[in-house]
């Protein structure tokens, strides 16, 4: 059993800062990306920045130079700090990950989502 376990969001002023954290946990062999999404009411789930465990990076055009994206290999944890946030970033995000797992036999790829959090831009 493989689990992300998102924290950080909350409410923040327009143009302040927050920063997500998630960590995975599990029988997990390696990780190859991990990802931010986020998810408004009745819009569909949208990439907000990813990385690669080589350390590729890509983002949303909205929030290049807001956001950046990091990860800890040695804890499985990836980071968003955001910044210089707007009351459109106010959102649900989750985290993703695609990873190689253990299996009976051997092992397998799963690509996996946190529970997601709330983040609140408003004054």
């Amino acid at each position: 059993q493989v689990q992300l376990v998102e924290s950080g969001g909350g409410l923040v002023q327009p143009g302040g800062s927050l920063r997500l954290s998630c960590a995975a946990s599990g029988s997990i062999f390696s990780i190859y990306t991990m990802g931010w999404y986020r998810q408004a009411p009745g819009k569909q789930r949208e990439l907000v920045a990813a990385i690669t465990s080589d350390g590729m990076l890509n983002y949303e055009d909205s929030v290049k130079g807001r956001f950046t994206i990091s990860r800890d290999n040695a804890k499985n944890t990836v980071y968003l700090q955001m910044n210089s946030l707007k009351p459109e970033d106010t959102d649900v995000y989750y985290c993703n990950a695609y990873l190689k797992v253990s299996s009976p036999g051997g092992y397998r790829y799963l690509e996996v989502w946190g529970q997601g959090t709330l983040v609140t831009v408003s004054s």
